[in-house]
């Protein structure tokens, strides 16, 4: 008997101590906002692609940690010689999460019904440039573009470019269907949404069973969850003043990084008294970044005048075209015809470098005789209220998609800017594949941008990225707006 029990001490111990250095397959990621659904193909929010890009939902191409185009659903392709045919060749095995495989009529269905004219698809432009998309067998795709386009490949990788399948497609924003490594298990509205890992998956499989990503809207809430283990990993974290304490913690790693944020003072172009470009110009006088960056929230940043990211070869700084100035800003007010100013809103989402932000931003203005009502709205209301109907007179944001500077020639966009010498910029590097040339044309466009002040370019938003220190994995960059998990694993 006394050696029976040995026996099976002996085994409970080696058991587990054996449970004790297995690696943890769970993670509970905290995200600032919740999105609104989980289609990314049918809404502009950046909190949509947090959860499913890559993750879920996959494109032909997609978008690595450094910035580069990749392989996808599409294994390899070629280019004509004019550069306007595109030859996809699909991966072999690839199944949506319900079961259905993957064919090139998807590939054809998700391209068509992102360019259609009824299309709700928040980028339509991405797909502008296509002509026609064919399946030539069950495994291959031609696209044939109007004319070439030398960010096509790069644009098949947005998440606004996911392919889906017509059986689901429909039923996406509460059930998302897709093929990637992880599949949708549950959304808590208000609290969390999980995945977990597809054990169908055509590819490499991921080292994770289960992510939760848990809504935590700011520090208060954040840094306790944190500190006590209840979240293990924020992508973006809101720290706050406590990022110090967080950086001295050995449990933790804290890696700041950049992204493609550019943080502006969004402003309603068509909207008296902004439809005037000096009452613009005195907006961006009035505007102190380094005191705007110092109070959003984080304390980092850098500071940007036009509407690039300062990582991107093409970057010009442009923030002097109007530098800190408050009389030169009073002056102005006063030629436009507000020598004594006036009263504006402001509306801010919730993320701190809004919040926070924009309370150093209404306080600047009111210096030079410009008083903002302060509009708190949550995250839904600013998608319907600003980005959809144009309800605003200013509001802060920081706009996470890709290279995005084209926005400023959508006609129906929410600055409702209107440049026909900045359109036909745009328009000649759409069909630009040219480095030089492109980087020429970039940085024109940058210029006529920070000239018009059409907004009140802030700061290019930090990547804070806390996690414990045994996660590996985990993004340093955000060259899209996404977390991306297929890479990440707890150490053993």
């Amino acid at each position: 008997m006394k050696m029976w029990k040995s026996v099976l001490a002996a085994t409970v111990i080696a058991l587990s101590a054996s449970a004790a250095h297995a690696a943890r397959t769970d993670l509970v990621l905290g995200v600032v906002l919740e999105p609104p659904h989980l289609d990314p193909t049918a809404g502009a929010a950046a909190a949509i692609d947090e959860v499913v890009y890559a993750n879920v939902f996959e494109g032909l191409t997609r978008i690595g940690s450094g910035g580069e185009v990749l392989p996808a659903l599409a294994e390899s392709w070629e280019i004509s010689d004019d550069g306007k045919t595109y030859t996809f060749h699909l991966q072999e095995g690839v199944k949506f999460h319900d079961g259905s495989d993957l064919t090139a009529e998807d590939v054809v269905f998700s391209l068509d019904r992102a360019r259609a004219d009824d299309s709700t698809n928040a980028q339509k432009a991405l797909f502008a440039a296509i002509d026609t998309v064919e399946a030539v067998d069950p495994t291959t795709v031609k696209v044939t573009l109007k004319n070439p386009q030398g960010s096509f490949l790069y644009n098949m990788g947005w998440g606004d470019a996911v392919i889906v399948a017509p059986e689901s497609a429909e039923g996406n924003k509460e059930n998302p269907v897709g093929t990637g490594p992880f599949k949708f298990g549950s959304w808590a509205k208000g609290s969390s949404i999980t995945i977990e890992k597809n054990p169908d998956y055509w590819g490499d499989p991921v080292a994770l069973d289960k992510a939760e990503f848990r809504i935590i809207p700011d520090a208060a809430a954040a840094i306790p969850a944190l500190l006590s283990g209840d979240v293990q990993a924020f992508a973006n974290m809101p720290a706050g003043d406590a990022l110090s304490q967080i950086q001295a913690d050995p449990r933790f790693e804290v890696v700041i990084g950049s992204t493609e944020g550019e943080t502006i003072l969004s402003t309603n172009n068509k909207k008296a008294p902004f439809d005037n470009l000096k009452v613009r110009q005195a907006v961006a006088h009035a505007l102190n970044r380094e005191e705007i960056i110092a109070g959003n929230g984080s304390g980092l940043g850098t500071p940007i005048g036009s509407h690039f990211s300062p990582g991107n070869a093409a970057y010009v700084d442009l923030t002097g075209t109007y530098g800190f100035d408050p009389e030169k800003a009073k002056a102005l007010l006063a030629e436009a015809g507000f020598p004594d100013g006036f009263d504006a809103t402001i509306k801010l989402p919730p993320p701190p470098y809004a919040r926070d932000g924009g309370q150093v931003v209404a306080s600047q203005l009111r210096n030079v005789g410009i008083n903002l009502e302060i509009i708190p709205v949550e995250w839904a209301d600013w998608l319907d209220q600003v980005f959809k109907n144009k309800d605003y007179d200013l509001t802060i944001v920081s706009h996470t998609e890709p290279n995005d500077i084209g926005i400023y020639a959508r006609k129906d966009y929410y600055f409702q800017y209107d440049n026909p010498e900045f359109d036909a910029v745009i328009a000649e590097l759409d069909v630009s594949s040219d480095e030089a040339k492109r980087t020429e044309l970039y940085q024109k466009a940058q210029r006529i941008l920070a000239e018009d002040a059409v907004n009140g370019f802030m700061f290019q938003l930090p990547k804070v990225g806390v996690w414990d220190a045994k996660l590996e994995g985990m993004w340093e960059n955000s060259p899209v707006q996404a977390t991306d998990l297929t890479g990440v694993h707890w150490e053993d």
